[in-house]
C-alpha cells in the first residue's frame, strides 16, 4: 500500500470516528428527552463508544452486501434530535438503509420521511408508566439485571431499580455487595460509578441510589418504609418455583407482582420474550422468564417449526459450569455434579427441551433434551437436531433464519453469525437470546442439525428485563415497522 493509499485509508477512519463523536450525545440526548433507544440493525447505540457504534455500521454491508457510511446516517440521526418522539426502540440503521438503498423515501426529504415512518411516535405523549423493581437475590443473574437497568438511568427510564433484597448483614457487606457489581470476571468492570452510601444502607450507581434490604423471608418486608409502590420483585434465588413459595412475595407491602429467573412448578406461565409474552395478562401477578436454554431455543425453534414444521427432534445442550456444581470434588445430591466443575465435563439432566412445550405448546411431545456441563465459566450452545416435515437445503435455510433475525418479530432474540473463526469467549455480553451459528448448520433433505450459542447469563438477563417490562405494561414500538 502506497504512502497516498494509507493516509486515504486513515482520513477515512478519521471522518467516520468524528461523525461518530457527533452521533454520541445525539443518541444520549434521545434517550434521556423522550425514551427513545436508538439501534442499528438490532445493535443498541445507548451508552456505546464510538468504536462500537462504528462496528455497528460495518455490519450492515455484512447483512445487505452493500455500505452504510455514517456520513449518510448522521443527517438522519440530526433529524430525529429535532423531533418530539414517544418513547420507542428507533433503527437507525433501517431507517437511514432503506431510504438511501430501497428507495423508500421515494423523494421525500429526510425530516418528511422520518415523519412518515414515525408517525405512531411523533408529536405524541409518553403515556408508558414507570416501574418500581426491587431485585430479590444479588447473585449472577441479579448484578446483571442491576446493570441492565442502571445503564438505563435518567428521568425516562421506566424501569427503575429501588432496591436489592438480601439476607445477612455482617459487617462489611454493603461494601462486599458493591465491588461484586462494580467488578466482574466474566462481564469486566461496571460501565460507571459505584459508591456506597453507609447512612442510607444503600448503594449509589450512576447517580440511582439502591436500597440494601436484609431479609430472612419474601413475605417480611414492608418496601413502603422505603417509599416503593406496587413493585416488581425479581426473585432470582432459585429457592422458590412454585405459587406458594412465590406467593409469599405477595404479603409483603408495597409489592404488586413476582417474576421468577427460572423455570416454574405448577400453573406458573413460564414466558419465552418474543414467543408467548403476549400471554402475560394484566392480572397474572407470578411469571416465570423459563430458563436460559429455553429462552435460547425457543425462537430458534418457532421460527423453523412456522416455516417448515418439526416432526421432532433432540437438543443437546454444551453448558458452562455454574455455581450450583462444586469446584472441587465433594459431597452433592445430584449425579455427577459432585465433581470438579473446573476440570470435567458432566454429563447431567435438563428439562430445557420439555420445558419448551409451556411456551410453544404445538411442540410438546417432540424434543428429547439433555446437557453436558463443561470447564467454561460461561457461553453455552444448544446442539438442535431436527426432522422436519419440509425437505430444504443448508443455504435456504441459513437464509431464512438470517431474514428472521434482520427483520422478523424475533429479531431481538435471534442473532445470526456466518463468522468460521468464532468462540465461545466472543460471545460474552451477547444481548441475545440465541446465536445461530450458520457456517456450522447441517441439512440433509429434512433432516437440520443447527448450533446455537447463548451467553447464559446476560443473554438470558436481556430476556428477563424484556418480560419484566411486558408484566409492567411497557411495549415499546420497534420501528421502522
Amino acid at each position: 500500500m502506497s504512502d497516498q493509499q494509507q493516509d486515504m485509508t486513515l482520513q477515512s477512519w478519521q471522518e467516520r470516528q468524528e461523525f461518530a463523536e457527533l452521533m454520541q450525545p445525539l443518541i444520549g440526548r434521545l434517550y434521556r428527552n423522550y425514551g427513545v433507544e436508538i439501534l442499528v440493525y438490532g445493535r443498541s447505540l445507548l451508552n456505546v463508544d464510538t468504536i462500537n457504534i462504528i462496528k455497528a455500521h460495518r455490519l450492515i454491508r455484512r447483512h445487505e452486501g452493500v455500505k452504510l457510511r455514517l456520513r449518510e446516517s448522521f443527517p438522519f440521526i440530526e433529524a430525529l434530535s429535532k423531533m418530539k418522539l414517544a418513547p420507542a426502540r428507533v433503527d437507525l440503521g433501517k431507517l437511514a438503509f432503506n431510504y438511501l438503498h430501497k428507495d423508500a423515501g421515494k423523494g421525500a426529504s429526510v425530516t418528511d420521511y422520518l415523519h412518515r415512518e414515525l408517525v405512531d411516535i411523533v408529536d405524541k405523549a409518553d403515556e408508558i408508566p414507570a416501574q418500581d423493581v426491587v431485585l430479590y437475590g444479588f447473585g449472577r443473574i441479579g448484578r446483571l439485571l442491576a446493570r441492565l437497568m442502571i445503564e438505563r438511568n435518567g428521568s425516562n427510564n421506566k424501569m427503575r431499580l429501588r432496591a436489592i433484597v438480601v439476607r445477612g448483614g455482617r459487617e462489611g457487606d454493603l461494601e462486599k455487595r458493591a465491588s461484586l457489581l462494580r467488578r466482574d470476571s466474566i462481564h469486566g468492570p461496571f460501565n460507571g460509578s459505584i459508591t456506597v452510601d453507609h447512612e442510607n444502607s444503600a448503594i449509589r450507581a450512576n447517580g440511582t441510589s439502591i436500597k440494601v434490604i436484609y431479609s430472612d423471608g419474601p413475605d417480611q418486608v414492608d418496601y413502603t418504609q422505603y417509599g416503593i409502590n406496587d413493585a416488581i420483585v425479581i426473585d432470582n434465588t432459585g429457592i422458590w418455583k412454585d405459587e406458594a413459595g412465590l406467593g409469599l412475595h405477595l404479603k409483603s407491602k408495597g409489592v404488586k407482582k413476582v417474576l421468577l429467573t427460572a423455570p416454574s412448578k405448577g400453573a406458573i406461565k413460564n414466558v419465552v420474550y418474543g414467543v408467548n409474552h403476549t400471554d402475560i395478562l394484566a392480572d397474572d401477578m407470578i411469571v416465570s422468564a423459563a430458563s436460559c436454554t429455553t429462552n435460547a431455543i425457543t425462537p430458534v425453534l418457532k421460527a423453523i417449526n412456522d416455516q417448515y414444521g418439526i416432526r421432532n427432534g433432540h437438543v443437546e445442550t454444551v453448558h458452562s459450569y455454574t455455581n450450583d456444581q462444586n469446584l472441587i470434588d465433594n459431597y452433592h445430591k445430584a449425579e455427577r455434579r459432585g465433581r470438579s466443575a473446573p476440570l470435567n465435563m458432566v454429563l447431567t439432566s435438563t428439562g430445557a427441551a420439555k420445558a419448551v412445550a409451556k411456551a410453544l405448546p404445538e411442540l410438546s411431545g417432540k424434543l428429547t433434551g439433555n446437557a453436558i456441563r463443561v470447564p467454561t465459566p460461561n457461553v453455552s450452545m444448544a446442539i438442535m437436531n431436527l426432522n422436519l416435515d419440509k425437505t430444504t437445503s443448508k443455504d435456504e435455510l441459513n437464509a431464512f433464519l438470517r431474514e428472521q433475525a434482520l427483520h422478523s418479530d424475533l429479531q431481538a432474540q435471534i442473532d445470526f453469525t456466518a463468522s468460521t473463526e468464532i468462540v465461545s469467549s466472543d460471545l460474552v455480553g451477547s444481548r441475545y437470546a440465541g446465536v445461530v451459528d450458520s457456517q456450522a448448520t447441517i441439512v440433509e433433505d429434512d433432516r437440520a442439525v443447527l448450533y446455537v450459542w447463548y451467553d447464559n447469563e446476560f443473554g438470558y438477563s436481556c430476556q428477563v428485563v424484556r418480560v419484566a417490562e411486558q408484566m409492567a405494561g411497557q411495549q415499546l414500538m420497534n420501528l421502522p415497522k
